[in-house]
């Protein structure tokens, strides 16, 4: 899955021979490649859904969706690259859960998601999961909240990075279920899943992508997932809200957005394309075995959901007493 550039564009095959001739005649979109700008580097889930989703949606655009990592400075380089690119429909970005954080933990942020971009559509959603050793004596994660109850300060809760989404999910879980944890961040996803299966914590929260060779290995052992709705390979897992949380809803997400000023017409196109492959049979199935789920959203809806998740997010982080950065 992962295509160089020169590939991408070389390895169209007849699609490339029929729209893209007609639309060089008479000046519909896409008469060329569209690059794609992702904030991270190749190799991770978030790019293989991107390149997953791109390849058959080039194959309905007629031109390639031309993968382009821009990794560095916590998504800044990817944004204002995208930013700083005509608004013809070309150029557009991978957004994530960081774009509607970004404003509220660093000091110096060269965009504003709502004032420089346009929403064109969400793609898909990451579940987060809180889990436990294998060998830990909690089953649930109501047993968690109740020793955490009854022995405040307890409990040792871990995420990684400071700030990150699964950072924020365990403040989320801290601050609705009312109950002491100490919040213990860690550098890495291995550090937190060894710190996990050692039992020098008790409960952390990850998506679920990189806990599943460890849960399948018997090493660590899933509580509950932080969708409102079960994951649907995981009919067994219950969510946080079952689990005793009411409201409580965590999920990362990817979605696409263009410069501010990108015509109407290309967005709808594009949002409308994406939104049927990324339902397809074969993406959709693809997807969940990638533990991603499809989620698609139009662009007034996806527009809400920003705002939403921003303002969310914003609330959170200064009650929890982050520091910008």
């Amino acid at each position: 899955m992962l295509v160089s550039r020169r590939a991408a564009v070389l390895g169209t095959g007849t699609a490339t021979l029929t729209r893209p001739a007609l639309a060089q005649r008479d000046g519909r979109w896409p008469s060329r490649p569209v690059r794609l700008v992702l904030s991270f580097a190749p190799g991770g889930i978030g790019d293989i859904t991107a390149r997953l989703v791109a390849a058959k949606l080039g194959e309905a655009l007629g031109q390639p969706i031309i993968i382009d990592n821009r990794p560095g400075a916590v998504g800044f380089v990817a944004a204002e690259n995208v930013m700083r690119s005509p608004a013809d429909g070309y150029t557009l970005l991978l957004l994530t859960t960081s774009n509607t954080t970004a404003g509220s933990l660093y000091r110096n942020v060269p965009y504003d998601i709502a004032r420089d971009f346009s929403p064109v559509g969400r793609l898909t959603t990451f579940d987060h999961a809180f889990f436990t050793s294998a060998n830990s004596p909690h089953r649930t994660l109501g047993d968690v909240l109740a020793t955490a109850r009854a022995q405040p300060g307890r409990i040792n809760l871990g995420s990684i990075a400071v700030g990150s989404g699964q950072h924020l999910a365990a403040e989320l879980l801290r601050s609705m279920s009312g109950v002491d944890m100490t919040s213990v961040p860690y550098r890495s996803t291995p550090d937190l899943m060894n710190a996990t299966t050692s039992g020098d914590v008790h409960i952390g929260n990850e998506v679920l992508a990189p806990l599943m060779p460890q849960v399948q290995a018997g090493r660590l052992r899933l509580l509950a997932v932080c969708s409102d709705a079960r994951f649907p390979l995981l009919p067994e897992v219950p969510t946080v809200i079952e689990a005793g949380v009411p409201g409580y809803v965590v999920v990362s997400f990817n979605g696409v957005a263009a410069p501010k000023g990108t015509p109407d017409v290309i967005i709808e196109q594009f949002s409308k394309e994406m939104s049927r492959v990324v339902t397809l049979p074969e993406i959709r199935e693809r997807l969940l075995e990638l533990s991603v789920r499809p989620a698609p959203m139009d662009p007034t809806q996806f527009r809400t959901f920003l705002a939403d998740e921003t303002a969310r997010w914003a609330g959170l982080i200064e009650a929890a007493g982050i520091p910008k950065q």
